[in-house]
């Protein structure tokens, strides 16, 4: 029995963000960011977080904490 998986925006949107950070990674030849000189200060991965974020929270709001 086979189920279809629907995404919400949310998902879709961290579907996106995904592949622009493995394609950054992929162009610079690393396997993730905390090797890039550039992990703290990058719009690519700050964009990405907060994807993760939104598609947990389904858009609710409010902040987080780590």
């Amino acid at each position: 029995m086979s189920e279809d998986i629907v995404l919400d925006e949310w998902e879709l949107k961290l579907e996106g963000k995904l592949k622009e950070l493995q394609a950054c990674q992929e162009e610079k030849g690393m396997n993730d960011c905390l090797t890039c000189e550039k992990t703290f200060d990058c719009e690519i991965r700050k964009e990405y977080v907060r994807a993760v974020y939104e598609s947990m929270s389904k858009g609710a709001g409010g902040g987080f904490e780590f």
